[in-house]
């Protein structure tokens, strides 16, 4: 089993593990039961750090928001201070127009919320899951800094916000003094590189942790799938609302084309090909803990392996050179 690491996440004194379990599939794709053994197997693993939201199941609707946090709250009861337990806000929680989004209002409902669901009394990273152009920045860092203050939560983090956005918000922080967001949570894989321009130049500078998400692009880095036949249902890309999305970003001629380069790659390597791409996001110095998820306990090994697999030089410049135009964002479609 392959040695967890802890790290700084960004300039904060909060550690976490070096990779962290996603958990959008509980409730939804996956049942309970395989959830809590996914839990046990990363857990087993060596993670420590927990990345839920408070929309989540992905791909459910308003009959099933929360549902992810209850079941990742009932299996923290006994071991809550064993864990890094990271969560969000944002997504719609009721029909009412102020139930969702960055408003002072839903981040106080939220909080309360998520905590009840969690079964603690405080999260340690709180991140808004999308940026809200229609609040003012200030009212929501207001919003985040009271939360702070009351002990609900012990850090704050985004998801989803583009470079200037950030900056915009890491200024006004620093004017009105107001807490400061310690991460952000971008998507990030081979397939997905354009945030590597702007946005984590700017986290390096200002010492911002970065979680990323879909670090083998919803599956399709696991090479399993086929083109030639319809995505297969029970994964990401069926997933209720969230399977047009994921077709969107990745089901496409000219990606399927850089997945069959990229199998041959890690064929050649000796290694699987979710272990070589979470392998190479770790590579990445900006990179501080991707985030790994599972529908099969047993899908975690590959990616748990990525730990003790070292990309030697030759194979990096291969993959940067194959994955180029997607860091440039112009990848023909």
């Amino acid at each position: 089993m392959p040695v967890m690491q802890h790290v700084p996440l960004g300039n904060s004194g909060l550690n976490v593990s070096r990779l962290c379990l996603g958990t959008m599939t509980f409730g939804f794709q996956v049942d309970e039961a395989t959830s809590r053994t996914i839990l046990d197997k990363a857990a087993n693993g060596g993670i420590t750090f927990l990345d839920t939201a408070d929309g989540y199941p992905l791909g459910g609707s308003l009959a099933t928001v929360g549902r992810t946090e209850e079941i990742v709250g009932r299996w923290l009861r006994g071991q809550r201070h064993d864990y890094v337990v990271a969560t969000k806000c944002f997504m719609p929680m009721g029909t009412k127009p102020w139930d969702m989004g960055n408003s002072r209002r839903h981040i106080m409902d939220s909080i309360d919320a998520s905590l009840k669901r969690l079964g603690t009394d405080f999260i340690d990273l709180y991140q808004l899951h999308f940026d809200d152009p229609s609040v003012p920045l200030d009212e929501t860092l207001q919003a985040l800094d009271d939360i702070v203050r009351s002990g609900k939560v012990r850090y704050v983090g985004c998801s989803n916000f583009l470079a200037y956005r950030l900056a915009t918000a890491l200024g006004r922080s620093d004017v009105r003094a107001v807490v400061r967001f310690v991460s952000i949570q971008p998507r990030y894989n081979l397939l997905f590189r354009e945030f590597e321009r702007e946005l984590f130049p700017l986290c390096a500078q200002e010492g911002i942790g970065v979680i990323p998400y879909n670090p083998i692009a919803g599956g399709l880095l696991s090479g399993k799938h086929d083109r030639t036949k319809p995505p297969e249902e029970g994964t990401r890309f069926t997933l209720g609302f969230a399977g047009k999305m994921y077709q969107d970003r990745y089901w496409h001629d000219t990606v399927f084309d850089t997945v069959d380069e990229l199998v041959k790659l890690a064929d050649a390597a000796g290694v699987a090909l979710p272990t070589l791409a979470v392998a190479w996001t770790l590579r990445n110095p900006v990179i501080t803990s991707p985030i790994i998820g599972a529908s099969k306990p047993e899908q975690l090994d590959a990616t748990l392996a990525a730990l003790d697999y070292t990309i030697d030089d030759d194979l990096a410049t291969a993959l940067d050179d194959l994955t180029a135009g997607y860091r440039r964002g112009d990848a023909p479609r």
